[in-house]
């Protein structure tokens, strides 16, 4: 958090404990920052409800502000609030948590597919890319999250994407769990570059201004041909465009 205060539990818990300010954080996760208005209207409330419910995110460390002008932006005020909200969102009971419309089955489809958590690649597309490189000995998993030798080469020589050297405040490579695939995928500051280089070269995009993502044909064949995900990429790529046409 960005207190040097610990939040006590029974309050972090009940700033979370509230629909509308789970909803907030939720979207949150895309990792931008969202006006007050936004975050209103995403949610169904009034502006003087989403006003207070942000002013109490801010002051228990969750979200961070900055205004410009008239606006009021706020954004997770870290990975580390990130990852709170990611892990709590996999640990969650989602068995009876059935979409109630069409619109919305798509939508959690494409989520489902290929998203942003935060900073990093989430859902089936993210656990993959994971998995493929542990299988190349890019990274290991046997002690806990780490870039192998290879690894960090691959990220210079064959991503050419550059990884920020280690300052401590955040790990390099740390596994997040998955709330859809329920396994771990690739995060800290190697999953930030890799999910940043991906969206700056258009391997993927965003499904309209959500977290979703749809691989694109140029990232197909770059993934096919870093990763040899072909196959897999494909795949997602027809269920993404079909959740999209649906939602």
């Amino acid at each position: 958090m960005t207190s040097t205060t610990p939040i006590p539990l029974a309050t972090l818990a009940g700033l979370l404990a509230d629909s509308t300010r789970a909803q907030f954080c939720l979207a949150l996760l895309d990792g931008r920052a969202w006006t007050a208005g936004e975050l209103a209207k995403h949610a169904g409330v009034a502006a003087s409800t989403a006003s207070e419910h942000l002013s109490q995110l801010v002051e228990g460390g969750l979200l961070a502000e900055e205004r410009q002008g008239r606006h009021r932006y706020v954004r997770l005020a870290g990975p580390r609030v990130a990852q709170l909200i990611e892990d709590m969102t996999a640990h969650a009971d989602r068995a009876h948590a059935r979409p109630p419309t069409l619109r919305a089955a798509s939508a959690a489809k494409a989520m489902a597919a290929a998203r942003t958590c935060y900073d990093h690649l989430a859902g089936r597309l993210g656990v993959t890319i994971t998995d493929a490189l542990t299988t190349r000995g890019l990274l290991r998993q046997d002690t806990g999250f780490a870039l192998s030798d290879d690894g960090l080469a691959w990220f210079e020589a064959e991503l050419r994407a550059t990884l920020p050297p280690a300052t401590g405040k955040r790990p390099l490579a740390r596994p997040c769990l998955d709330w859809t695939e329920r396994r771990h995928h690739l995060a800290g500051t190697a999953g930030a570059v890799l999910c940043a280089t991906l969206l700056e070269r258009g391997w993927v995009s965003r499904i309209g201004s959500g977290r979703a993502l749809r691989v694109t044909e140029p990232g197909r064949e770059a993934l096919a041909g870093l990763l040899g995900l072909d196959d897999l990429v494909g795949e997602l790529s027809g269920e993404v465009t079909a959740s999209a046409a649906g939602g």
